[in-house]
């Protein structure tokens, strides 16, 4: 006899993916997906169009007991009195807020804000983004009587809070993706809405704060509880099961996070102090450069992506010299958001399309070991690394990660860990039990390598050479 279906939500920046699966094993019964519009700009209707198509190629839900919603952090929706929105969503990856991040850090210094809310701001943070909005919009931000995150709007509309009388009341989140706003405390699991004031200028309603496991409604004309969802990251961590090791997720960013019990509080910024969806912490190094890089590099080299995994293992560790910084969208580890991507090393000798393969997958893996360092610094242990996303299906980046991180990698089955992540928070709801329930996933497939001698100093020196020309230092 199965038991009760279960349904996750993935809406991330470039699609929104269902998947369905049973509660207790959490065997995947059937999924379901749906693009989203490119751009750092989307307005919110069109994920919503996105997920009611997801659903429907999903088998609908008619036989699901639960679903919880994950979404991209720090997305910045606004709405009006009557909970229409305002304007467009900014995006986490949009970066026309780097001056408002930067003029929020200087008017209280970087210590103040990671001892108020465990991370510093950066041109991703829903409060830069409010900023940018008081600042460049005024009348937008003057009709903004309440502020929320992509999954929080979801949910918000799945539940049917969007009707009837005060709709801004019924808004819901959870702690995971309210530590990405810029101003809640983690630690004290409040709002620190003196900090919302100073970027906005007012005082928005806020989605009320849910437990990790807490129904927070009922699906809308379904019998269906709904959960407080999660922030993409807490959700994949959640879909991973993570345990001791260190998660790198490749996808459209890059990021290194660890469940912890301490609360983070850096004042370099480099690692932001979130949290995860069971009620510990999620300290957090994000990249705004992943597989892209990998994609860009192809379509330099006029390659697919499976051909450029087979140029980069045909080259040699560390690409006879060539060193790709891959800042090519910007960058926000370091905090770069003006910045552009550089090649160095470059000879007649190794001037190579496998070694400038190699080096794309080398430079992007380089970006999120200095993440690793953040947070070896914050006092995390990597004692191995658990690697998912897009970009870790390349067999290239399977074989180098341990090169470049120095421990081995695992790679779990791949599937859709965010998604997965939500399904497993609808069954903890559904079941009511104390801790999230434990599935039976795939076998992993573990890489070990030796560490490619001074790739990651000649990577470190070559960013340097472009933090000094962005300085106006004369090259080394």
């Amino acid at each position: 006899m199965s038991s009760a279906l279960v349904a996750g939500v993935d809406s991330s920046t470039q699609s929104c993916k269902v998947v369905i699966r049973d509660a207790t094993t959490g065997r995947l019964v059937r999924s379901g997906r749906a693009d989203h519009p490119d751009g750092t700009e989307v307005h919110p209707d069109a994920w919503w169009q996105a997920l009611t198509t997801a659903l429907a190629r999903a088998g609908g839900l008619d036989d699901v007991r639960a679903l919880s919603v994950a979404g991209q952090q720090h997305g910045m929706v606004c709405l009006d009195e009557t909970g229409r929105v305002v304007r467009p969503a900014l995006l986490w990856n949009d970066t026309r807020s780097a001056a408002a991040a930067a003029g929020l850090v200087a008017e209280l210094g970087a210590p103040y804000w990671a001892a108020a809310v465990g991370s510093v701001p950066v041109a991703s943070f829903t409060v830069s983004k409010l900023r940018w909005l008081a600042e460049h919009e005024p009348d937008n931000a003057a009709r903004t009587a309440a502020v929320c995150l992509p999954h929080d709007w979801l949910s918000w509309r799945l539940a049917g809070a969007d009707r009837g009388p005060d709709p801004l009341a019924r808004l819901v989140t959870d702690r995971s993706d309210a530590s990405g706003t810029g101003y809640f405390d983690g630690r004290s699991d409040s709002y620190r809405t003196d900090l919302l004031v100073r970027a906005l200028g007012h005082q928005p309603a806020l989605p009320r704060v849910a437990g990790p496991a807490e129904a927070t409604a009922e699906l809308d004309g379904a019998d269906a509880l709904l959960g407080p969802g999660a922030g993409d990251n807490a959700a994949a961590a959640l879909g991973t099961q993570l345990g001791p090791n260190v998660l790198v997720s490749l996808g459209t960013s890059g990021v290194a996070c660890a469940r912890s019990e301490i609360p983070p509080a850096d004042e370099s910024g480099l690692v932001a102090g979130f949290c995860d969806a069971t009620g510990e912490f999620l300290p957090l190094a994000c990249t705004l450069n992943a597989a892209r890089v990998l994609d860009a590099a192809a379509g330099l080299l006029g390659v697919s992506l499976a051909e450029l995994s087979a140029l980069a293992l045909s080259a040699e560790p560390g690409a006879g010299g060539v060193t790709v910084v891959p800042y090519l969208e910007g960058e926000r580890t370091p905090n770069l958001p003006d910045a552009t991507g550089a090649v160095h090393g470059l000879t007649l000798a190794n001037a190579q399309p496998a070694n400038l393969a190699r080096a794309a997958v080398e430079g992007m893996l380089c970006g999120l070991a200095a993440g690793l360092d953040a947070l070896v610094a914050q006092g995390v242990s990597v004692a191995g690394v658990h690697l998912v996303g897009g970009a870790a299906r390349s067999e290239a980046v399977r074989r180098i990660a341990p090169a470049v991180f120095g421990v081995p990698v695992t790679v779990p089955e791949p599937g859709e860990y965010v998604a997965d992540g939500a399904a497993r928070q609808a069954a903890w709801v559904l079941a009511g039990s104390a801790e999230p329930p434990v599935w039976e996933l795939g076998r992993p497939v573990v890489f070990e390598a030796a560490a490619t001698p001074g790739l990651r100093e000649r990577y470190a020196e070559a960013a340097d050479r472009y933090l000094d020309r962005q300085a106006g230092f004369p090259d080394r």
